[in-house]
This record gives C-alpha cells, sequence and structure tokens, in this order.
C-alpha cells in the first residue's frame, strides 16, 4: 500500500475544504505551523499525513477531525 491510499479520503477532503473556503494552501500550511512544502507532499502521497496532523489542519479549517474522513458530504458552516 503506497502513501497516497492511505492519506484517502482526508488528503482528498482537506482539498475540497481549502478549495469551498477560498484559502490559499500556503495559509493553510502557515497557520497550521507546516512548511508549505510538508503540506504539498501530505497532499500529494509524498508523506504520510499522521492523526497529530489531521487534529492540527482540521482546527485550522474550522471543522471536526471526523469531517476529514468523509469525502462527499459539505462541510459545516461556522
Amino acid at each position: 500500500m503506497n502513501i497516497k491510499n492511505c492519506n484517502y479520503p482526508v488528503d482528498i477532503r482537506i482539498s475540497q475544504i481549502i478549495n469551498r473556503s477560498g484559502l490559499k494552501q500556503c495559509a493553510v500550511a502557515e497557520r497550521a505551523g507546516y512548511k508549505v512544502q510538508t503540506l504539498n507532499d501530505m497532499m500529494n502521497g509524498r508523506r504520510l499525513i499522521k492523526p497529530h496532523d489531521i487534529v492540527k489542519l482540521a482546527q485550522v479549517l474550522g471543522v471536526s477531525p471526523n469531517d476529514l474522513f468523509e469525502p462527499d458530504s459539505q462541510p459545516p458552516t461556522h
């Protein structure tokens, strides 16, 4: 199994939320305390998205960590 498969559906969901929110990936990376390349690697299957990454990214995106596991649902609006 490759990293891209391990990151699914979280990587897809993060991309969806970023796109819908109008944020830039670099802004999300900065707010989460990552280098832009680190987040890019997570999103493109070059780096494993770990549980602490899910919590941190969900917080930055304003969603529940559980929301990152549902690729077809809409994120809650705040």
